[in-house]
């Protein structure tokens, strides 16, 4: 089947489902990354350094091989960069409106399901120096307060289990267990109400070595990502005390998403789905500039995830564009705990998730200070084959849909001109450049050609997307009937 954008991709085993404006998509496939176009950075010593450091200060040996796996592609070159023209939008998924889900299911897999929440990070922005998830938000009640509530009114709900865990970090792991002492009966028999995030050191940018910080020394180090959360439930014991329990998905977001609330109709059609990874992703708003984004990989038809310190500076614009990219990811994934167990068992601990190489400076609050490289993952990247290995997956069928046009031809309407509309460099009245016209050009089905994509300026901030196809006059007349109703007046 031909997938959102009028190919086919490939993700891990599943489906793609559309709740309201949350979008559910399952699987795995592929990797991402790249070399840098200047000469490797290297450093004789600096891995060793970092390791030694890294073992004494009791990191895990897991975190440290995962650390050394990402070392070595970042002393070859590695920029974990993902060009624009290496990538195709994703634009359409089916939805789970239609989804039969049994009621009794869905309890029953609620009920194997754990509740996990990343709350590592500070809520420096907000003027705390503490875990965000202790901001108040309501009435005096924390982001944590009510997490607490949404948890228990679930339990009572549907009668379950539903154990709530943190992800912390030493920076916030005393003030959230002082936080969840006040709520007594949160805690589930044989489980712990966190783990610890690990860290690892930040890098100087000139030769690799971890960077030294007499003014502060814990500026040393960095958290290596959400992505390492699958690591840490490995190392910490918590992800085989799960399965010992009975536990058999796991649902994750911030601890700062009030919106990601226990439910047990997504519950139960994930178990249903016998999925390993699903991720939600949101309809982008002009709002959202911040976060990843999901695509097409061109080389392998995978479907990625694309973060900003993955896009190179100068196409932002591409990463940050609403309707060429039209789906953003909200870090609220669930996963298989079994099949994870087993794929970090085959793989020796390390998935390999992509590499995001960041670059800072070591105290972040100092732009004079000594220039860093910190490594991170995002955990939602498993998109691709990282949990449960290569899954053929057939996105979409567009033959079904609003843009099915005369003799079986097949036009993903909101596709074609989505990114013709968000393709323009400059605004109203500017061009479209070649990588957008390109885009354009590869979102309609077979027997549809797009010649030409034109903006036409109409004055007063009002514009004009032109899109000249070939095809049968009842086809074009269709695609053009479809196109307006989408985007008004915005076509012709």
């Amino acid at each position: 089947m031909p997938a959102g954008n009028g190919v086919h991709a490939r993700s891990g085993g599943g489906g793609f489902i559309w709740a309201d404006r949350l979008l559910w998509i399952t699987g795995a496939g592929g990797r991402a990354g790249g070399a840098a176009d200047y000469p490797a950075v290297m450093s004789k010593n600096g891995l060793t350094a970092a390791r030694t450091k890294m073992r004494e200060a009791g990191v895990a040996q897991q975190a440290i091989d995962v650390f050394t796996h990402y070392y070595t592609q970042l002393e070859g070159g590695a920029t974990g960069l993902i060009p624009e023209e290496t990538i195709e939008p994703l634009t359409r998924i089916d939805s789970i409106d239609g989804a039969a889900i049994d009621e009794d299911a869905a309890r029953e897999a609620l009920d194997r399901t754990a509740l996990i929440k990343l709350n590592g990070g500070l809520g420096t922005s907000m003027g705390m120096d503490r875990a965000k998830s202790l901001l108040p938000v309501r009435d005096g009640r924390t982001f944590l307060d009510l997490l607490v509530d949404q948890v228990m009114a679930a339990r009572r709900r549907y009668g379950v289990r539903l154990p709530l865990i943190f992800m912390d970090s030493f920076r916030t792991r005393a003030d959230t267990l002082a936080a969840l002492a006040a709520h007594p009966g949160i805690e589930v028999d044989g489980l712990p109400l966190d783990f610890l995030q690990n860290r690892e050191p930040k890098l100087r940018a000139d030769d690799l070595s971890p960077v030294e910080w007499p003014a502060d020394p814990e500026l040393e180090w960095c958290p290596p990502g959400h992505g390492d959360i699958y690591t840490a439930l490995m190392a910490s014991g918590v992800l085989d005390a799960l399965l010992e329990h009975g536990y058999r998905y796991a649902m994750t977001s911030n601890s700062d998403n009030l919106g990601a609330a226990p439910s047990a109709r997504i519950a139960g059609w994930f178990a249903a789905s016998g999925a390993p990874y699903a991720p939600e992703v949101c309809r982008r708003t002009p709002a959202d500039v911040k976060g990843g984004h999901l695509a097409v990989r061109k080389s392998d038809r995978r479907i990625i995830l694309r973060d900003t310190a993955q896009t190179p500076p100068e196409q932002m614009r591409y990463f940050t564009d609403q309707f060429r990219h039209p789906f953003f990811h909200t870090n609220n994934l669930w996963f298989d705990l079994e099949v994870l167990r087993d794929t970090l068992v085959e793989r020796g601990g390390i998935l390999g998730l992509p590499l995001i190489r960041n670059e800072k400076t070591v105290d972040p609050s100092d732009p004079a200070s000594t220039p860093v490289i910190q490594m991170e993952t995002a955990m939602g990247a498993a998109v691709e084959d990282v949990i449960g290995g290569d899954v053929n997956h057939a996105c979409a069928d567009l033959t079904g849909g609003r843009g099915e046009v005369a003799d079986g031809v097949a036009v993903d309407l909101e596709a074609a001109f989505g990114v013709a509309l968000g393709a323009i460099d400059g605004g109203v009245g500017g061009a479209i450049d070649d990588v957008g016209v390109a885009a354009a050009a590869d979102k309609v089905g077979d027997g549809v050609v797009v010649a030409e994509v034109e903006f036409v300026d109409v004055g007063q901030g009002e514009g004009v997307v032109r899109v000249a196809v070939d095809a049968a006059a009842d086809g074009v007349a269709q695609l053009a009937a479809g196109a307006g109703d989408e985007y008004g007046d915005h076509v012709e």
